[in-house]
């Protein structure tokens, strides 16, 4: 989504004027922050005062421009080891104040000059906490920011011009070319099949921890393509876009639960079971981004401090046992900010979701116990 003029992939830290404009016409002027040109995509806010390589490097985050509450980012600097996939995948890239110098023992380079490496356009020194309540106010929305084209009418025109979260299918664009394999560590318990719809490195490391050797699948797989690696359970990703257009999924998770195999799903993956299930989805206002959420588990009646990252959620009534075409199904985990629907549990079939990140790194970690709950569910299942 990001236009480079040649020459101008390099370090723009805080050099040059930048532009950023929401599509209901807000404009915010600053400096150039990463590489120079010009990106759009949809603005959304997180509040995660750490995690930033891993936020940049979702790829839930896909077509999204990513605003940092925190003021000081890229303190840090970037390493060679926290990448949640193998590249940048945000549209662009928002904050405040970034580190002139980073400063860690494990840094191996600069933010500004990783995002300028990757072609990704981003913008310093605006008001982001301003910038962050419009978007409460208002709701998620398109954006542009430019450090080539600096006239605001301009830019404007092509934020609408540019494509709408809503009706977005995306999980194609992030998947993986072809299956891969992650071993488990130590002993080898189980073999879990995960569709990759955007998925995390850290997924399969939490399962490797826990002795399950996991293939990874492209998003467009198979329930032949699964059974053929003889899995004791099956892993619906997180990822980005809209789950309302992803049928063929939304088919394959029906296929597994009509098999009976243990089946656990994560944010994208937990609206992708949602919608096989038989429920609606719905896009949410401003969405949940950030490693602070509280989330109530009616399982253990405990709360715990979450990581999320989704606009969109399940619609489906929270006291209730539902009946559906797999049996009974109830929510399992609920939202204390706003009652939205944060995890699903089958009755009568072995399936469950959460729609936040167990797997989150660089945390929390209050729901790691999660993938404990998946491998239990293959013992009882065997």
């Amino acid at each position: 989504m990001s236009s480079i003029p040649p020459l101008a992939v390099r370090r723009s830290r805080l050099g040059g004027s930048a532009i950023l404009v929401l599509e209901d016409g807000r404009t915010f002027y600053g400096n150039a922050f990463g590489a120079l040109g010009e990106t759009f995509g949809e603005a959304v806010f997180t509040t995660g005062m750490t995690g930033y390589q891993e936020t940049l490097t979702d790829p839930s985050y896909h077509r999204q421009v990513v605003v940092q509450t925190a003021p000081m980012i890229g303190n840090t600097g970037v390493n060679d080891e926290d990448d949640e996939s193998s590249r940048i995948w945000v549209a662009g890239y928002v904050v405040r104040d970034p580190a002139r110098r980073p400063s860690n023992w494990r840094s191996t380079g600069d933010l500004g000059e990783r995002l300028a490496a990757e072609g990704v356009v981003g913008i310093s020194g605006i008001d982001t906490r301003a910038l962050t309540r419009h978007l409460r106010s208002r709701g998620a929305m398109r954006v542009g920011i430019s450090s080539m084209d600096l006239d605001p009418a301009s830019l404007l025109s092509r934020v609408v011009d540019s494509p709408q979260m809503i009706g977005a299918d995306l999980s194609a664009e992030v998947t993986t070319s072809a299956k891969y394999t992650v071993d488990a560590v130590g002993e080898h318990r189980y073999t879990v099949a995960a569709l990759d719809l955007g998925i995390k490195r850290n997924v399969a490391r939490r399962l490797a921890a826990r002795g399950v050797t996991t293939h990874i699948f492209p998003a467009s797989s198979s329930i032949e393509d699964l059974l053929a690696v003889s899995p004791d359970a099956v892993f619906f990703s997180p990822g980005p876009g809209d789950p309302a257009t992803a049928d063929g999924p939304v088919a394959l998770a029906r296929e597994v639960m009509r098999l009976r195999k243990p089946l656990f799903g994560i944010c994208f993956g937990s609206q992708i079971l949602g919608r096989a299930l038989g429920f609606g989805t719905y896009k949410l206002g401003y969405g949940h981004r950030g490693i602070n959420q509280p989330v109530f588990d009616k399982t253990t009646g405990k709360v715990e401090v979450t990581s999320h990252n989704h606009g969109f959620a399940v619609d489906a009534p929270l006291n209730t046992v539902i009946d559906t075409d797999f049996g009974g199904v109830e929510v399992s985990h609920v939202c204390l900010n706003d009652n939205v629907v944060e995890g699903l549990r089958g009755i009568d079939v072995p399936a469950f979701t959460v729609q936040y990140h167990p797997e989150a790194a660089a945390g929390p970690h209050d729901a790691d116990y999660l993938f404990d709950r998946f491998v239990e569910l293959v013992e009882k299942k065997g």
